[in-house]
């Protein structure tokens, strides 16, 4: 530890610990520099005021930008490497778009401002309106919810708003598949209804033949990806919205993986009733690192009376926001995540139609000729062809040599490439998942697949123990179990922690 704040000396990297903050510490110090008070001094007089001065630390300006900048380059970000994630689509995006998103002008406009003084603001939600119900084969849009799961949750709300309102108070069920996002289930459960699993087969689709089993009159929808959570495309969905909408069910689109088919295919077209799409993962910003996001939900024209208001409309010469008739109401305080939804037109806008017809090709061959590459050193979990990613797993190197996916994963961040969504689906033992993106060149997928090729190469030979990677980073393979088991809200509570006797 560094005591005193020469922080010039401290290595950018190094296997000794990070200092703190107050480690660099120095009384005196600051980093600040206050104007002089141009009113008169006012003494506030309260009972709730401290009576001493925090004990926070005092460091030089200098000393706190040297501190920060060594921490972020600590960081893996999207910058610095590939994210093959798969099922979140951590692609690069145009920093044009994030210029755009900065003018005065849209990041100044008050969410509360009325429609006819941010006719420029409607008129970009407008222009992607028109955009996305062509993509996505839907008539008619909200932009409210901020993320995907709040669009399932508009979706789910709309569906139960639908069938009270046709008298089907018996239909409480929603069918979701086993190999489901999470939040798929939870977000059925918060709209008030029961889930049903249906399980998936053996080549990695909904098993149609329960599927028939467990629909009756009681079912009010199912939620489905397609392409599914493995990668694999639904080549049943005609006869699946056949099945549910039988029973007047309705049919949810999970946009999570709707990278894979834009230009190509449109969830519409397939059956599909209600669609969310993921902004920020398609379209906009890289996914993940808390936000914002945005996950407009749009629908078949007999649901836009129950959609989310206001939504935009052409009145006259205006566009006015309108409540829609049988509206759910609010899932948003105002009108969404706007710069997150602007960001995404400027990205489409510079694609343009071609790029945009070519946007899931390209992400399907990426992910097929990596899972070719891939698949030389660890075996595919499905034979089908891919869509834009693919799940492989080791659970053969789990039996022979005590090697996880968690290890695999560890083991890529020592060679500069973040892990793989690990351990999803659910479903598939000991899976690693990879979503290469459209956005990742031939010799990133090429040196990816080499890299992995060494990795179990070496593991196969002995002549590495992965189970401790990484081994080449300022911090090593974090006890996640005592993180997930003990919560330690400040610095102090994790110094008292009696590691050794409390894991016994």
């Amino acid at each position: 530890m560094v005591s005193g704040g020469n922080a010039s000396s401290i290595p950018l990297i190094s296997g000794s610990p990070e200092p703190t903050i107050k480690d660099l510490s120095s009384k005196g110090r600051k980093a600040y520099n206050f104007p002089k008070l141009d009113v008169p001094d006012k003494l506030i007089k309260n009972n709730i005021l401290r009576e001493d001065f925090p004990n926070l630390p005092e460091v030089s300006e200098h000393d706190l930008v040297m501190h920060f900048t060594r921490l972020a380059h600590r960081n893996f970000a999207v910058d610095l490497g590939s994210y093959p994630l798969g099922s979140c689509t951590m692609k690069y995006n145009p920093r044009f778009a994030d210029s755009i998103a900065a003018i005065p002008a849209f990041t100044e406009t008050h969410p509360a401002t009325p429609d006819y003084l941010t006719q420029g603001n409607l008129s970009v939600l407008k222009e992607i309106q028109k955009i996305l119900l062509e993509i996505t084969g839907m008539e008619n849009i909200s932009f409210q919810p901020p993320a995907g799961a709040s669009g399932e949750l508009t979706g789910l709300l709309m569906i139960r708003a639908y069938h009270k309102e046709k008298g089907n108070q018996h239909k409480n069920k929603i069918i979701v598949p086993d190999s489901a996002h999470g939040t798929n289930p939870a977000s059925a459960s918060m709209a008030g209804f029961e889930v049903l699993e249906v399980p998936t087969n053996s080549d990695g689709a909904v098993d149609i033949e329960v599927l028939n089993q467990i629909v009756d009159d009681t079912v009010a929808g199912l939620m489905l990806t397609n392409p599914n959570t493995a990668g694999l495309f639904e080549t049943e969905i005609v006869e699946i919205c056949k099945i549910i909408h039988s029973v007047d069910g309705l049919l949810y689109y999970d946009g999570a993986n709707l990278n894979a088919i834009v230009g190509v295919s449109r969830p519409g077209d397939m059956g599909f009733d209600i669609v969310h799409t993921n902004l920020h993962k398609t379209f906009a910003t890289p996914h993940g690192g808390g936000g914002p996001g945005a996950g407009p939900v749009a629908v078949k024209s007999f649901l836009k009376d129950y959609l989310p208001g206001p939504v935009i409309e052409q009145v006259n010469e205006e566009i006015k926001w309108v409540y829609p008739s049988k509206s759910i109401g609010r899932m948003h305080g105002y009108h969404g995540n706007f710069l997150v939804i602007l960001r995404a037109l400027v990205y489409m806008l510079l694609l343009g139609k071609e790029g945009l017809s070519n946007l899931g090709k390209m992400a399907v061959l990426n992910a097929r000729y990596l899972s070719l590459k891939i698949e030389e050193s660890i075996p595919l979990a499905y034979k089908q062809p891919c869509m834009h990613e693919f799940v492989v797993t080791v659970k053969h190197l789990k039996k022979s040599h005590q090697i996880r996916a968690y290890d695999v994963g560890k083991a890529l961040l020592d060679r500069g490439y973040h892990s793989p969504t690990i351990y999803f689906p659910l479903i598939i033992e000991e899976a690693l998942m990879f979503e290469p993106t459209e956005t990742q060149t031939i010799d990133t997928l090429n040196d990816l697949a080499d890299t992995i090729a060494s990795i179990i190469k070496d593991v196969r030979d002995g002549l590495v123990d992965i189970t401790n990677a990484p081994f080449n980073l300022p911090i090593s393979r974090p006890n996640e179990l005592i993180a997930a088991k003990y919560l330690t809200l400040k610095w102090g509570d994790f110094e008292d922690l009696d590691i050794d006797n409390r894991m016994e």
